[in-house]
């Protein structure tokens, strides 16, 4: 038995006046200092207003929010308590807004111990309403929350429930035009990976990977043309629509080695998730390309792209990524982004160790041993052509 779970999805110009639409009487935004200054979180505020809310803010969640912050906005949700949590910003504030909804209504959990597995019995006090400001993370519509555990240098990708799924996503363009270049082109990647993983995991479905494809089309044609023009309103939407599109696939279907390093890598060196995730994927799906060639090689035809064999299409789509990458002014291997050998070589063993805890490993086309991801993040490190 399979499931395809998504929230109500508002999408398109003013999507943002559905919020006079719903229900609740007490609305706490979760969101970050940016959402503050950008002045979104009064645009919010004022549609909450209009309709007789009360509202309180919780406007200090970090980019990668950690345990410790995840329970300073429980602090903040137990004094208040809301009917409504409203997630406002990047896949950094949805995650925290999921993980304070988990312990805001069952206090007597660990965000460790919660997994897949666990019953959350949720929305007995409350609701969640995610608006996405970036487009990449797709975390407005997964039963996903990453949180960061400082004290053991990890981020906790395993907290997952189909009741984390928020009840509405509010898709409004206006929220995504003020992203710089450099966010835009790395949350943009983030989706890509995330359309690319999705269609070649073992549990994809043919729901997933409808969503996927589209996902990995939209990006390529709408990417660059939000990155050199941040006002051109038409690629800003498709790539806002693709983000959740995104969201909809892996979260109905899974990731794999990709997200898996670019966790690590994210951890232990603090890099971007997008880029994390999107450099990993260059050398992974090359890795893949002996089980889940063909899957590649459907991606690359979607694309337009001919080739004469499974494997050259294959080879084309690796190409495609990276080229795209470079005209985005991206690193394609992790000694362009500032890692150096030596300090990797030393943390080599913490690398794979974490790689091989998180949940996308399991369900990867090819599992890698542990010899197999020295070399993956050795060949990432130097851009060397993946030959095992």
């Amino acid at each position: 038995m399979w499931w395809f779970v998504s929230p109500a999805i508002v999408f398109g110009s003013d999507a943002l006046d559905h919020l006079n639409s719903i229900e609740g009487k007490r609305a706490l935004i979760v969101t970050d200092e940016q959402m503050r200054r950008l002045g979104f979180v009064e645009e919010v505020e004022q549609h909450l207003k209009e309709v007789g809310k009360l509202i309180e803010v919780f406007d200090r969640v970090e980019p990668e929010p950690s345990l410790e912050n995840v329970s300073s906005g429980v602090d903040v949700a137990n004094r208040f308590q809301p009917d409504l949590l409203v997630a406002l910003g990047g896949g950094s504030c949805i995650d925290a807004a999921k993980a304070i909804w988990i312990l805001y209504e069952r206090p007597d959990l660990r965000l460790k111990e919660v997994s897949a597995l666990t019953e959350l019995k949720l929305r007995k006090k409350a609701r969640l309403v995610a608006i996405p400001t970036t487009s990449g993370t797709g975390s407005d519509a997964t039963w996903v929350a990453v949180i960061t555990d400082k004290a053991e240098g990890l981020k906790l990708d395993y907290i997952t429930s189909r009741e984390l799924v928020p009840d509405i996503s509010i898709l409004d363009p206006r929220f995504c035009m003020k992203m710089p270049r450099n966010l835009t082109a790395q949350t943009g990647l983030d989706a890509l990976t995330h359309g690319i993983e999705a269609y070649v995991t073992t549990w994809r479905t043919d729901f997933s990977d409808a969503l996927a494809m589209r996902v990995v089309q939209l990006v390529f044609k709408y990417l660059e043309k939000a990155y050199t023009n941040p006002d051109d309103v038409e690629a800003r939407e498709k790539m806002h629509n693709a983000a959740s599109m995104a969201g909809l696939a892996f979260s109905n279907s899974h990731l794999g080695i990709a997200h898996s390093m670019g966790h690590t890598l994210g951890a232990v060196y603090k890099m971007t998730h997008g880029l994390s995730v999107a450099l990993s994927n260059l050398y992974v799906m090359q890795f893949n390309r002996d089980v889940a060639g063909e899957k590649y090689a459907e991606i690359a035809r979607g694309l337009g792209i001919t080739a004469s064999s499974t494997k050259e299409a294959a080879a084309a789509l690796v190409s495609a990524q990276k080229d795209l990458m470079n005209r985005l002014h991206q690193p394609v291997t992790l000694s362009q982004s500032g890692i150096d050998r030596s300090r990797m070589v030393l943390d080599m063993k913490t690398l794979i160790e974490r790689t091989n805890m998180s949940a996308c490993t399991f369900v990867a086309p090819r599992v890698p041993s542990s010899k197999e991801l020295e070399n993956l993040y050795l060949y990432a490190l130097e851009g060397r052509e993946v030959d095992f």
